[in-house]
């Protein structure tokens, strides 16, 4: 298994999410109605057709983070995962942490349906990032903790550390770690606290890595990082700059 040949697993994402939902006064518009613009025949009300694009655009929607829409997917869940299905789509949704997202359906066959969303892996260092928030989640919470706090330096020398002994660029290397800590906040699983050095990790970490993923993972990043350079056939290293985990680009 590598980190190159995960079509299905959800540590894949869609780039279609990458940038937030902005209300447009949306607050003068009748959630109960069905019927909003000339020749509308669309089945939903507003606040569902609502929580349905914010479902589409977002990598994850959660409790804590679109208490609105969190709130009129737990009331209409089986409607909205039934449109999520006509689109090839899977709903995800864990209670226990008021977590949902999305990830590609797959056939009983295992062929893949048609997708209108562009997924691309995590690169090597939004990786290792998320593996390190998963695994400071658990402990936190393990220890009695409500939230988990982590500092940016700390999880900067997380993915540095993995740096092979033969590297040799080195502010290269952290400049990547640092871009891979902004994607990761940026997708809303290192919740901003006030201060540009520390983050509030988001309870949608755990549920969007599962353990056995984790365990795949740490095992590819730590075969990878092991490899010797003096082996020219074998495919690129940890933090080579060329190579890239991910399925396309942004």
């Amino acid at each position: 298994m590598t980190l190159e040949t995960q079509p299905e697993v959800d540590v894949e994402v869609d780039r279609l999410a990458d940038h937030p939902i902005e209300d447009q006064g949306d607050d003068a518009l009748p959630d109960d109605s069905v019927s909003l613009f000339e020749g509308d025949e669309g089945g939903l009300e507003y606040a569902q057709r609502r929580a349905l694009v914010t479902l589409l655009k977002q990598r994850f929607i959660s409790a804590r983070t679109h208490p609105r829409d969190w709130t009129v997917l737990v009331e209409h869940e089986r409607l909205l995962r039934s449109r999520l299905n006509d689109l090839f789509l899977d709903l995800q949704v864990d209670r226990a942490r008021e977590v949902a997202w999305k990830r590609q359906a797959t056939s009983e066959t295992g062929s893949r349906f048609p997708t209108m969303l562009y997924d691309a892996a995590w690169s090597r260092e939004e990786t290792l990032v998320l593996v390190h928030l998963r695994d400071r989640l658990r402990a936190g919470l393990a220890g009695g903790d409500v939230r988990v706090f982590v500092d940016r330096e700390d999880v900067v020398d997380h993915v540095t550390s993995f740096r092979p002994a033969h590297a040799t660029d080195v502010a290269g290397d952290e400049k990547r770690a640092r871009n891979a800590v902004a994607s990761v906040a940026k997708a809303g699983l290192l919740v901003p606290t006030g201060t540009d050095e520390r983050f509030e990790i988001s309870e949608a970490v755990e549920p969007l890595i599962p353990l056995e993923l984790l365990q795949e993972l740490l095992e590819a990043l730590v075969a990878a990082n092991s490899r010797e350079v003096t082996e020219p056939d074998d495919p690129a290293d940890l933090f080579d700059e060329d190579a890239d985990t991910g399925a396309g680009e942004d």
